[in-house]
């Protein structure tokens, strides 16, 4: 069994910190779950433009509003506590919070615990690997 504490987690390193988001990550690669989870909050003002090319992710808003566009449709979602979305075709998209947005992220494959977004908006497939070369 796995216990971890929130604020416990936002004192290490697995707390990551990046342009207009933190991400606490409560379980990694390592910890054998098959997928990682994180509480992530992205900071109101900020515009976001993701694409997790090796990634599938899904995300639940518990707190804060704002807009998620998906770049390959041009629709726009409003997000607010309650909502979820799920980038289940590697969806290329845009994150704009009005307010600061706390949520609940699930990605598969699994992150290490090292990445952060690379130019195309994307974490690369394993960073363990990307680090070692």
């Amino acid at each position: 069994m796995i216990v971890r504490n929130l604020n416990d987690i936002r004192k290490t390193d697995r707390n990551v910190r990046s342009d207009g988001w933190a991400s606490a990550r409560m379980l990694l690669k390592d910890d054998g779950m098959g997928f990682s989870f994180h509480i992530t909050t992205m900071f109101a003002g900020t515009e976001l433009k993701m694409h997790y090319q090796n990634h599938l992710e899904a995300v639940f808003v518990l707190k804060g509003t704002g807009t998620i566009e998906d770049l390959g449709t041009g629709e726009i979602h409003k997000l607010e506590p309650g909502v979820m979305y799920a980038l289940n075709a590697h969806d290329r998209h845009i994150v704009r919070p009005e307010t600061d947005i706390l949520t609940a992220c699930a990605f598969n494959p699994p992150v290490t615990g090292k990445e952060v977004h690379d130019e195309s908006g994307a974490y690369p497939a394993d960073a363990e690997l990307v680090a070692a070369d």
